[in-house]
């Protein structure tokens, strides 16, 4: 028989629970876009800074030298961004997918058992 209060118990539970997610999800990606802002805006700087040591080389080997400098910095940073990045996103899934876990477990304990 069809117990109405129990429904609207689960259907709370439910809409809390998408709502938690939801709420999750937006502080991820915020935390995602702050930390790509900040990583634009080092790197803006340091292309300033760059630019700035390129103008005042006097010779050709000062600004290899320079150069080098800049690329070797910028391809650290770079990697290093990107795996924090990739954390973070990484972390974004496991938090998005977290409400799910249990009723899918739940769920395919069942199919299991029934196609045993």
């Amino acid at each position: 028989m069809f117990n109405l209060d129990e429904a609207s118990r689960k259907s709370k539970e439910t809409v809390d629970g998408m709502m938690r997610s939801y709420s999750d999800m937006v502080k991820g990606f915020q935390a995602i876009a702050s930390e790509a802002g900040d990583y634009q805006k080092k790197s803006m700087q340091d292309m300033v800074s760059y630019m700035e040591q390129l103008t005042a080389a006097r010779s050709v080997e000062a600004v290899y030298e320079v150069q080098t400098k800049f690329a070797k910095t910028a391809y650290e940073s770079f990697l290093a961004e990107s795996m924090k990045l990739s954390e973070m996103y990484a972390d974004l899934a496991k938090s998005a997918y977290k409400p799910y876990e249990a009723p899918m477990t739940k769920a395919t304990a069942v199919v299991s058992s029934q196609a045993a």
